[in-house]
């Protein structure tokens, strides 16, 4: 089987990241089905199970860096990818190669050939994470959930601990158009007598999370209540240093667990929702200690500055200042406005455009996303990325701009031209911030690798 062999059948599957599934699709026993047919690989793994609204990628990569620099061999499974679909399975922090991935697909459609398995997109990704894993020997999988939590692919596992991160309203055609419905999916990952560290904040969510907890007798950390943080954010501006590289002090954390507060932590990631979400990598580095695994003291500041998470508040290019960002929900949108009023303050002044790529799903709250972002930004380029089919037409993206804000802005049909047309009208002291989707991210970023240069981090990544 070739390579290409492999991805023909790979996204021959059903595939709920291009098209929405139904309620009744969403069910565990073809995962299991399939994972026995393997020889339950998960089985063999100890995991850290992420699941969550918004923070759940994040705080993985956060914790496979803390691991990686305690001296772990981390496997970290996420989904979508933003550019090459290896990126989704990785060990310590090396993707998935194509001769390996080539070969547990052929592994995956053989057992699916014999027994007459319907597989998923993402159970198959599942399947060939897990295997993974297992040849490669990882000490600890971290396992980010990909829709939800209760009926996700992932959620066969019996994990050393289980995490949710924020919630927030996303997903409600499937999850439930309240925060204690989708919470209640999320948590729908605790396991009996797993521990669990969870970053919720509304009362709500706390709620309906330490319900499930205690039915299961899930032990429960929670944010504000056993653990917190202090945040100091970044300044950042267009003064560069003598190289010519934009240099400014990076983020601090500070976090408190159980009454002991640690010495401050420069993060790799921008914004104090990068906080919270470090605030939850720690409780649960901390309840890891609990279960014998040795993690150095020293391994958690180097984890965290050095941790590679691209399109989340990363910054692209320099004159004009460029931001690519993925934000798909409402409580993104305003996770990305309250670090562009913090951390690029200077972009708010009277006289700086600041420019606005915007594409979105057609499952996701268009009204309340652009509401947020139409009072921070004084021209908007609406498209459409070309990598999935649930891509809202821009002219309708306009329709609902028109709804809830007056900000100037231009249809373009594509994706690119829409870079284009941005870096066209931008100025080299303005600020140009795409966001919307993954899928935008990911079509795009290819497309800034000839930027002007920014400061690069340990591994050459943005900064």
């Amino acid at each position: 089987m070739t390579y290409e062999q492999a991805l023909g059948f790979w996204y021959g599957r059903i595939n709920y990241e291009q098209r929405s599934p139904r309620a009744e699709d969403l069910k565990l026993e073809d995962m299991r089905n399939l994972l026995s047919a393997l020889g339950n690989p998960h089985d063999r793994l100890r995991i850290v199970h992420v699941a969550g609204s918004k923070g759940k990628g994040s705080t993985s990569a956060m914790l496979a860096s803390i691991l990686r620099e305690a001296g772990y061999r981390a496997g970290l499974f996420t989904s979508p990818h933003l550019v090459n679909v290896e990126e989704r399975i990785q060990v310590d922090g090396e993707a998935i190669s194509r001769r390996e991935l080539t070969s547990l697909l052929k592994e995956v459609e053989g057992v699916v050939v014999a027994g007459g398995l319907s597989p998923t997109f993402f159970e198959v990704a599942t399947a060939v994470g897990f295997l993974h894993f297992v040849r490669r020997r990882v000490d600890v999988a971290i396992v980010e959930v990909g829709l939800g939590g209760r009926f996700d692919s992932t959620n066969v596992c019996m994990p050393l601990i289980s995490v949710i991160t924020s919630i927030s309203l996303d997903h409600t055609q499937l999850l439930g158009d309240t925060i204690a419905s989708i919470a209640a999916e999320k948590a729908g990952i605790i396991k009996p007598g797993r521990p669990v560290v969870s970053g919720a904040r509304t009362p709500a969510a706390r709620q309906t999370i330490a319900g499930i907890a205690h039915r299961r007798q899930a032990p429960l950390w929670q944010l504000g209540v056993d653990f917190d943080y202090a945040y100091r954010p970044a300044d950042v501006s267009q003064e560069a240093n003598a190289s010519g590289l934009l240099a400014w002090e990076r983020p601090e954390v500070q976090v408190t667990i159980w009454g002991r507060t640690g010495e401050p932590v420069k993060l790799g990631l921008l914004g104090e929702h990068q906080a919270a979400n470090s605030a939850v990598a720690l409780a649960c580095v901390q309840r890891l200690r609990l279960t014998g695994m040795e993690i150095p003291t020293a391994a958690v500041p180097r984890g965290l500055e050095t941790v590679q998470w691209p399109a989340r508040l990363e910054i692209v290019g320099r004159r004009p200042l460029i931001l690519l960002d993925c934000a798909h929900n409402v409580a993104s949108a305003e996770a990305l406005v309250e670090t562009l009023r913090t951390t690029f303050a200077q972009f708010s002044r009277g006289g700086t455009r600041r420019v606005l790529i915007f594409a979105c799903s057609n499952d996701k709250d268009l009204p309340g996303i652009l509401r947020v972002l139409s009072a921070h930004f004084t021209h908007m380029f609406l498209t459409r990325y070309s990598h999935s089919a649930r891509a809202v037409p821009p002219e309708r993206l306009a329709q609902v701009l028109r709804d809830v804000g007056a900000v100037p802005c231009q249809i373009v049909p594509a994706a690119p031209e829409a870079w284009h047309a941005a870096r066209a009208c931008a100025g080299p002291d303005d600020l140009i911030c795409v966001t919307g989707s993954v899928f935008l991210a990911g079509e795009l970023r290819p497309l800034m690798s000839a930027l002007d240069p920014v400061s690069p981090g340990k591994h050459g990544r943005a900064w």
